[in-house]
């Protein structure tokens, strides 16, 4: 397929809240103005807002959400202790005045507050600071933005009410603490990656995402890989950010995993692709309320394999990411 590259700002939306065919493609940094997301009485329910964080390192996963629903607000955040095994989640769910979301990426901050629960993520000079704060649990982490590093944002359209804007920020180095039970940790060697959207969904969806950073063959190497919800769209979230170079993947990859046992390994392959995640933890979340519910399986481990950027093959060697499946009625 082809898939047209954004090279100016752009408004995601028309002055009426259709999608702009304008702004229907994919840029290395964000470009996308996306304050006419909100909708009337008929997309009601449909505006999905959030800034996702996942950082990870040697000793730990930290995950970090502040999610909008529309008419309710989803907040996620867990620790794993990788050395230990131990699990911690604070989560919680809320009204959607518990969350404060900026209308375009970088326009404010985003925040969290509930009985339980505090989160902040804001830009700062060359860097975006994210903390959260829950009982027994703490982080405060810096995602470094260096001035020449470039991400993959896109625009994925089902129609002219219903699209997504996605931007995924692979490569953002990342420094900070936890603090657990009063111990604090330190954390070395830790990336961050961000999953910034907006848009309007269907009711029942499915996804895939996959996302590993590190250095690997003498590279800085992320993976940033998607499927199911972009069939049929004419885009793709698929690309490859190599030394700070985004190349995007203009087709479907494919998957093969088995959710009956998450466990064993994923295979992600295509013409420039072939990796494959071996697990060593799948975070599970399970709800069913009825008309809304969510399962999904996020399973972190080693991506081991090859890719290629410009006819040149990089072999990739216990890269640390994640592979997700997930399906929701929302």
């Amino acid at each position: 397929m082809t898939e047209r590259e954004i090279t100016s700002p752009v408004p995601l939306c028309l002055p009426n809240g259709d999608l702009n065919p304008d702004a229907v493609g994919w840029s290395r940094t964000p470009l996308h103005d996306t304050s006419g997301i909100g909708g009337g009485i008929r997309d009601r329910g449909r505006i999905k807002r959030w800034e996702y964080w996942a950082i990870v390192s040697p000793t730990h996963i930290i995950s970090i959400t502040v999610s909008s629903l529309d008419y309710a607000a989803v907040h996620g955040f867990w620790v794993r202790d990788r050395r230990s095994g131990v699990t911690i989640d604070r989560g919680k769910i809320g009204g959607p005045w518990t969350a404060t979301l900026p209308p375009t990426l970088g326009d404010g901050p985003a925040t969290a507050k509930t009985r339980d629960l505090e989160i902040e993520i804001a830009e700062v000079r060359g860097a975006t600071k994210i903390t959260a704060r829950a009982p027994g649990l703490s982080v405060c982490i810096s995602a470094e933005r260096e001035t020449a590093h470039e991400s993959m944002a896109v625009v994925v359209p089902w129609s002219k009410r219903r699209f997504q804007y996605t931007v995924k920020d692979v490569v953002r180095p990342a420094n900070g603490h936890i603090e657990i039970d009063g111990v604090v940790t330190e954390l070395e060697d830790a990336w961050a990656v961000l999953d910034h959207g907006r848009g309007r969904w269907h009711h029942d969806v499915r996804w895939n995402w996959a996302a590993a950073v590190g250095h690997t063959d003498g590279h800085l190497v992320g993976l940033q890989f998607g499927a199911r919800w972009t069939e049929g769209t004419g885009m793709t979230e698929n690309a490859l950010i190599v030394d700070g170079r985004t190349t995007k993947i203009s087709e479907q990859l494919r998957w093969e995993y088995d959710l009956e046992r998450p466990l064993e390994p994923w295979r992600i392959t295509g013409t420039d692709v072939d990796v494959t995640l071996t697990p060593e933890y799948d975070h599970t979340s399970r709800t069913d309320l009825g008309v809304i519910g969510t399962r999904g399986d996020q399973v972190f481990g080693t991506f081991d394999g090859w890719v290629r950027v410009e006819g040149r093959r990089i072999e990739i060697s216990s890269l640390f990411g994640w592979a997700e499946d997930v399906a929701n009625r929302w």
